[in-house]
């Protein structure tokens, strides 16, 4: 059988909650959607303080989380004397949320050249450096499009050089490499990549069998809930469009926006009825 969650393009977001209430993951474990960008680095989807979503790419290389200085300027945060800045609420899409994130508001030159070049496909708003990653034990397959984060226990986070406020701390050379990159981008016209719009989240997942796509589980009071949605309906329609496969209600889901309805006919026993479902709003 083939499970997956029902969101467009990546994961949905809030997975661990639903596996947290029904037993199937610890506490403390969750299934963060990623993607791989055309250069193999790991990308993630967050919020910083309600606000988002942004792109950030997981090194472990990076001692902190680093936030481009045009998101800075946007949530409108301010660096200590330190040189740091405290986001009150770092959400990953799939549940983990870190609050009181210490970080840097700084365009690493790593950031720049790939912006600068459009190699990735979308923007890039910052990395998540080694004092978040090391709070969680990772496990991915490359075969799947979520990763397991699961907390550590007693973690202490190491201690963070001082830096000067304003100050990169990248050598000279490397910045200059960023900033040449940058502007052979634009000499060669790349394009600005679209922004992308908070997905539609229902709260569901499904999986395939010989007869088609049952659903396997909703999480309890979400959209999908609300809407009627039950453990062990089977999909036929998804808004008038016969579906026979996980991927087709998946491609289907990935055009709704947050707020929209859709009708999803489902056979539950001998019965057919159908349901309406109000998108939510994931990452």
């Amino acid at each position: 059988m083939k499970h997956i969650w029902f969101a467009p393009l990546l994961l949905m977001g809030l997975a661990s909650s639903l596996q947290a209430a029904e037993g199937q993951a610890p506490e403390g474990t969750y299934q963060v959607p990623y993607r791989l960008t055309l250069v193999k680095h790991i990308m993630v989807r967050a919020k910083i303080n309600g606000k988002g979503p942004y792109h950030f790419i997981l090194d472990t290389g990076a001692p902190a989380l680093f936030v481009s200085t045009k998101v800075g300027k946007e949530l409108g945060i301010k660096t200590d004397k330190r040189g740091f800045a405290t986001f009150d609420r770092f959400e990953i899409e799939g549940g983990v949320v870190i609050p009181k994130a210490l970080g840097v508001i700084e365009d690493p030159p790593q950031l720049t050249g790939m912006n600068g070049l459009g190699i990735t496909g979308f923007e890039l708003h910052g990395m998540i450096g080694f004092n978040l990653i090391a709070q969680y034990r990772m496990e991915i397959d490359f075969t799947k499009d979520t990763m397991t984060w699961t907390k550590l226990k007693n973690f202490k986070p190491m201690a963070l050089p001082m830096r000067e406020s304003g100050r990169s701390g990248a050598p000279g050379e490397l910045s200059a490499m960023g900033n040449i990159m940058g502007l052979l981008g634009r000499f060669l016209g790349k394009n600005e990549p679209p922004e992308e719009a908070p997905r539609g989240f229902f709260g569901v997942s499904v999986e395939e069998d010989n007869l088609g796509v049952l659903v396997a589980s909703v999480l309890p009071g979400g959209p999908s809930s609300k809407g009627g949605l039950k453990t062990g309906d089977r999909i036929m329609e998804f808004n008038g469009r016969t579906v026979r496969t996980s991927d087709d209600v998946l491609q289907h889901a990935g055009k709704v926006r947050p707020g929209k309805e859709v009708s999803v006919l489902v056979k539950r026993g001998q019965d057919s009825k159908e349901i309406t479902i109000k998108a939510g709003e994931g990452l």
